[in-house]
This record gives structure tokens, sequence and C-alpha cells, in this order.
């Protein structure tokens, strides 16, 4: 079974930066699409960027368009999102996913890191 690894979260002040990255237990993801989500307690898993592990357009939730990227390592398994300018409404825990090949939807989870955006 593949594993999902997100590291970086951690508390810093509004304007900040923080740098979340994913690392699978498999070589590559090869084919697969990449994402980052968030949650808030009490509310649902919400989109937060995308990209195909192959390179191409990436997508991002219009919350944080201009100010997160969503980005790969050249060579190994683990992807990133850059999160610039952070404002208090980032707070959530961010979840890595992969939505494998044939798959409909994402299908692979990380465990979840913690960001909190103090004002």
């Amino acid at each position: 079974q593949v594993q999902l690894v997100e590291s970086g979260g951690g508390l810093v002040q509004a304007g900040a930066s923080l740098r979340l990255s994913c690392t699978a237990s498999q070589r590559t993801f090869s084919g697969y699409a990449m994402a980052w989500f968030r949650q808030v307690p009490g509310n649902e898993r919400e989109f937060v960027a995308s990209m195909r592990w192959s390179g191409g357009t990436t997508y991002y939730a219009d919350s944080v368009k201009g100010r997160f990227s969503i980005s790969r390592e050249r060579v190994g398994s683990t992807i990133h999102l850059q999160m610039n300018n952070l404002k208090p409404e980032d707070t959530a825990v961010y979840y890595c996913a992969a939505q494998r090949i044939g798959a409909r939807q994402y299908d692979l989870w990380g465990q979840g890191t913690q960001v909190t955006v103090s004002s």
C-alpha cells in the first residue's frame, strides 16, 4: 500500500510563508494527478491545488490563487505546496492526495499536517 507523508506545517503569523512537502513510499507518481486539500474542523475538505505528475496545467482554488504554488521535485516522489502571504483563514489541516491511473477520484491520502496562521 502506497503511503503519502506530509510535512512542513506549523504556526506562523499572517503574511509569512510555509512550504509543505508530500513524499510517497513509492518511487514515482508517473501518470498520477496530485493535489492538496485542506480541512477545518466541522467543515468539508476543500480543494486547494492540483497538478499532473507529468507536468502541464496547474489548478488553484480562487482563495489561494497568486499566493500558493504546487510543484514537484524533478527526481523522486515529492510534491510541494509553497504558501506565501498566509492569512488566518488559511488555518487548516492540509492533506496531500493522489489519483492513481484509472481512478475516478483521489484515492490516496496522507495523514495531514496542521497549518495555523495567527493574526
